[in-house]
């Protein structure tokens, strides 16, 4: 029996790579089944460097054009590069959120998928924001009397949190550490869905590098994967993990993201 189409898909990252390290496999994984995907951005301006980096790595993913909603990185003034673009973190809650409604109710996703509650991995403070922003948004995209001149009320059928468990840390963790970095992962029973996007590695890998500027960094997490062999870095990115955050019963498929 053949399985339904994939839903159409939207991503709402804090920072450009997140999606493509996060998420990369399912946004290629949909696309290459012929549903819509795109990617929301909430850090770094459009006159920034790191701006045309995300537009080739979306274009390998096959996803339209970039979306952002213009704020600075809390730990990077080169994300603004005129000094006036305020962080993220220091936005007004409703301010952000009506941002992101705004592209909810134009794409008219029936999936968004987004950071964990944890900040995912590392506990970045854009990435803890950018849950939060992405919570409320959900929600309010599919109420009337909320940002009414923000387009007509859209509810997405599903919201996703991209996260870690422990036992899918695997040579992650170790490589995180050897540069420092703190490793935030959830218990096992918090994924509801585990998708193999091997048969997608190559493009997620290829929307990776096209991040030149966090490659050619030491301790970004593109970087690390880059200088590892390449079996080794298949093995870190050919799953993706998933929390379903919609309330009611569970969906049929641990192995797909459902609307």
């Amino acid at each position: 029996m053949n399985k339904p189409p994939l839903p159409s898909l939207m991503g709402v990252f804090a920072h450009p790579d997140d999606e493509s390290l996060l998420a990369g496999g399912v946004l290629a994984q949909h696309q290459a089944a012929g549903a819509r995907t795109c990617v929301v951005t909430a850090t770094w301006a459009p006159t920034s460097h790191r701006a045309p980096e995300l537009a080739h790595a979306l274009n390998v993913l096959g996803t339209e054009a970039p979306r952002l909603l213009g704020y600075a990185d809390a730990r990077n003034p080169a994300s603004a590069p005129d000094g006036a673009v305020r962080r993220l973190v220091d936005a007004p809650l409703d301010e952000a959120v009506g941002r992101l409604v705004t592209h909810i109710r134009e794409v008219r996703p029936d999936i968004v998928v987004g950071h964990d509650a944890l900040g995912q991995l590392t506990g970045h403070p854009d990435h803890r924001r950018a849950h939060q922003i992405t919570l409320l948004a959900v929600e309010a995209a599919g109420l009337p009397h909320l940002y009414p001149h923000a387009g007509e009320p859209w509810q997405p059928t599903a919201l996703y949190a991209a996260t870690h468990p422990q036992s899918g840390v695997g040579r992650l963790g170790p490589l995180l550490q050897s540069v420092g970095k703190t490793l935030l992962a959830v218990p096992e029973a918090y994924v509801t869905t585990t998708v193999d996007v091997s048969p997608w590695a190559a493009a997620k890998m290829e929307a990776i590098l096209a991040h030149r500027s966090e490659v050619a960094r030491e301790r970004s997490l593109p970087g690390l994967l880059a200088r590892l062999p390449e079996a080794e870095r298949d093995e870190i990115i050919s799953t993706e993990y998933f929390t379903r955050l919609t309330s009611g019963p569970a969906p049929g498929d641990p192995h797909r993201l459902i609307a």
